[in-house]
């Protein structure tokens, strides 16, 4: 079952013994994984399990990050990898006291993009996140659920080949969740983009190709959905998952 998704040189997202301490306690321990090019991969676990820490290491964002760790064929924290990831944190990462199109602006200036084509751009990332028609609110104006979107759709500026998102969907109504697990998919198909997609609700397992699933900062399995529930001989995912964790905790540990 645990066979690394895309392990070849093409993988957009190479690991292998990655280990981060923080506070003199292990969080992330010895994770060997590949994320393959323009697929949708879930990161899934409960809260407190080493999620987000994972996926700041692999924006390069993380201290104290051991191993080995390669993105877009390039090793972590290359300056030329900043203007081809995306990364969505599970805060709002835009300014409350512009509007969402200011923000917009100024973060495609900050990447670069000028000219007619930055308010193309800006328009074009409205559109996909369905908030044309708020461009002109206060960022701090809108609700929960749109001020996330606001922030994905900074993410999405200027094409990036990678997006990491850390509980993108967190708080939004079913529609909307739906809405943006469909432009995922669409991301990948469509234009190749690689998404790393963090998620603590088993429900949206079925929506990614491919699973991480975390326990305490270790991988309890790397795989399809459908392999996952062949290999573990139940349902759902949930159901793996609780036969995954029943199985780690019988078996005995090292050190």
């Amino acid at each position: 079952m645990n066979n690394p998704g895309g392990a070849t040189p093409e993988a957009a997202v190479l690991a292998r013994a990655l280990t981060v301490v923080r506070g003199g306690r292990r969080v992330v321990r010895e994770l060997d994984f590949a994320v393959a090019r323009g697929t949708v991969t879930g990161l899934l676990g409960p809260s407190g399990c080493g999620k987000t820490t994972l996926m700041r290491a692999v924006v390069g964002a993380q201290a104290r990050v051991t191993g080995r760790i390669d993105v877009l064929g390039l090793p972590v924290g290359s300056a030329s990898l900043r203007a081809r990831i995306g990364y969505v944190t599970q805060a709002p990462s835009v300014y409350p006291d512009l509007t969402v199109r200011q923000n917009l602006d100024y973060y495609a200036a900050v990447l670069g993009v000028r000219g007619h084509r930055r308010g193309a751009e800006v328009e074009r990332v409205l559109g996909e996140v369905d908030l044309a028609e708020y461009g002109a609110t206060l960022t701090g104006r809108l609700s929960g659920g749109q001020r996330s979107r606001a922030s994905l759709a900074v993410a999405l500026l200027g094409s990036p080949e990678l997006l990491v998102l850390d509980e993108p969907t967190v708080g939004l109504d079913p529609v909307l969740r739906r809405d943006l697990w469909n432009l995922f998919h669409r991301l990948a198909a469509e234009r190749g983009v690689t998404l790393l997609v963090s998620s603590h609700v088993m429900d949206e397992a079925d929506r990614c190709q491919r699973l991480l699933l975390m326990r305490d900062g270790r991988l309890l399995a790397d795989d399809t959905p459908d392999g996952l529930r062949a290999g573990t001989g139940t349902a759902d995912i949930e159901s793996a998952f609780l036969h995954l964790v029943d199985t780690d905790r019988a078996a005995p540990k090292e050190g």
